[in-house]
């Protein structure tokens, strides 16, 4: 009769089934501190590049935890290099995978945009300087209408100065710390 009770148990184990683990969500509008470990940059980067970053510390909500160091995946979807005269830099870049506990998840986080600041008031003051310059030696060189002709060369010179050279480029250079935030909930095991 002892031989009878293990084998009554057995149907059950077999039927039983598996322990999974919880799974817990981090709300809409959870932040995310991340480090970055690639650089972007609008003077290098292109649309599709990867980008990663890491968790710089334990994010916990409720019950769900993710550990410091998990990787926050993503890619740049738009990037434009600053103009010569007008186009100002920007860079879009958007997470969509996050890697903890040995786990990947589709996030879905805000994009990070950047735009570089407007420059005209620095080509006007470049332009000007050079027709302030240019008039300066124009008028030692020769009085009043050496002024002039100066005025209209070193116009021209800070002209060219403007044209050869591009405005400000915008990056988040490797180590930079970001603050991410969820803008659909998370659910991790």
């Amino acid at each position: 009769m002892g031989a009878v009770i293990p084998l009554l148990a057995l149907p059950v184990l077999v039927g039983a089934a598996p322990v999974r683990a919880a799974s817990h969500t981090l709300p809409t509008g959870t932040v995310l501190p991340v480090t970055f470990e690639t650089t972007v940059s609008s003077a290098t980067s292109r649309p599709e590049e990867k980008v990663l970053a890491r968790l710089r510390q334990r994010v916990r909500v409720g019950d769900a935890t993710l550990p410091e160091g998990s990787e926050l995946r993503g890619h740049v979807i738009s990037v434009r290099r600053s103009g010569k005269v007008k186009g100002r830099a920007s860079l879009t870049l958007a997470f969509t995978q996050l890697t903890a506990n040995g786990k990947t998840y589709a996030v879905t986080a805000r994009r990070i945009s950047l735009l570089a600041p407007e420059t005209h008031g620095k080509d006007a003051k470049i332009i000007g300087g050079g027709a302030g310059a240019g008039a300066l030696v124009g008028a030692i060189a020769d009085g009043k209408s050496g002024a002039a002709k100066g005025a209209l060369v070193g116009g021209a010179a800070g002209t060219g100065a403007v044209l050869a050279t591009r405005g400000k480029e915008v990056s988040i250079p490797a180590g930079s710390r970001w603050r991410v935030r969820l803008v659909r909930p998370l659910v991790v095991d």
